[in-house]
């Protein structure tokens, strides 16, 4: 499962140049997983990337914390779409296989019938 997540991908951690903000490189995140990181979650409403250390700068470890929990998250939810699509696809080959049956039987009684009419009326 998810062979595409097995390669290897530089990610970069910088400060801007007031040390306000960390610039992350290198990884994409999906709408939604920004919109997660936005909301507040912490009692004080304030996002928990804007916490500060001592120093004044944003903590990268818990900035990296964080990313690869949203990374974490946003992989196990492809994932399981993935496994959705697949079951999905499954359900409906079994369905197709299961209408041509029925298709080829119908086709065989039809043709039996046909068969037996026309043996009926040669007979008279």
């Amino acid at each position: 499962m998810g062979g595409g997540g097995s390669s290897t991908r530089r990610v970069t951690f910088e400060a801007d140049e007031n040390e306000n903000i960390t610039v992350v490189k290198g990884v994409r995140l999906s709408d939604s997983v920004i919109d997660r990181m936005k909301e507040p979650s912490s009692p004080s409403g304030r996002p928990q990337s804007q916490h500060r250390s001592g120093s004044g700068a944003v903590n990268d470890e818990e900035l990296k914390k964080r990313i690869a929990e949203e990374l974490a998250l946003e992989r196990a939810r492809r994932d399981s779409e993935a496994q959705k699509r697949r079951l999905f696809g499954k359900l409906l080959e079994r369905e197709r296989i299961s209408s041509n049956e029925h298709l080829t039987r119908a086709i065989l009684r039809e043709r039996a019938a046909t068969e037996e009419e026309r043996q009926k009326a040669q007979r008279f």
